[in-house]
């Protein structure tokens, strides 16, 4: 029996990133009119949810000489969630998942920068989610930095992050009758972050 999966047919990439800068050191924040914060997960063992954070702000320090001694925190609104589905968001909203009347916020705050590769980093930090605080590490890959038309600096990064929400208290689930859970416990987080430059 054929596995179903989607064929990959044609080139999916984008074009190059511009690297213009050679030096981005300094103090940012996050643009969030061009970043994505996003979320996805499996439901009934079948198919997969995604959604999306709309409304979140971030800082960054970035040092290029010393990578070390970057740093970035990320404050998102809980509540901002959008599957696309109303009673789903509600749902996830609810104290089964972020209880977000309780815990607005979901936070991350880094400890630590190491860079693995000329544009690959891990960054280590702090995350908090239903107010209980795990360490995870993320990969991110600077994809390109510019000058744009108005003046502003700006870096882009991508990175993903897969966790298990389980660490952080969100247990919930339903047993399927053929067997497997509604929800999966891993949950795989995605960033598409633009910073600009301040003055």
């Amino acid at each position: 029996m054929a596995k179903h999966r989607a064929s990959q047919s044609g080139e999916t990439d984008f074009d190059d990133a511009t690297t213009a800068l050679a030096d981005v050191t300094g103090d940012y924040v996050v643009d969030a009119a061009h970043t994505r914060i996003g979320f996805r997960a499996r439901h009934a063992m079948v198919t997969t949810v995604r959604g999306t954070f709309g409304e979140f702000e971030g800082t960054a320090h970035l040092d290029v000489a010393e990578p070390a001694r970057s740093r970035v925190e990320l404050r998102i609104d809980a509540g901002s969630l959008d599957t696309g589905q109303p009673d789903r968001d509600a749902h996830l909203r609810s104290a089964d998942f972020l209880d977000v009347e309780q815990y607005p916020e979901i936070t991350f705050v880094s400890t630590g920068v190491e860079q693995v590769d000329d544009d690959e980093y891990t960054v280590t930090g702090d995350v908090t989610i239903k107010g209980q605080t795990q360490q995870v590490s993320i990969d991110f890959t600077l994809t390109g930095s510019a000058l744009d038309p108005f003046g502003n600096t700006r870096v882009g990064f991508e990175g993903a992050l897969a966790l298990k929400r389980s660490q952080w208290g969100l247990v919930w689930n339903a047993a399927l009758e053929t067997g497997g859970v509604l929800v999966s416990d891993k949950v795989q987080l995605e960033f598409d972050v633009s910073v600009i430059k301040q003055a």
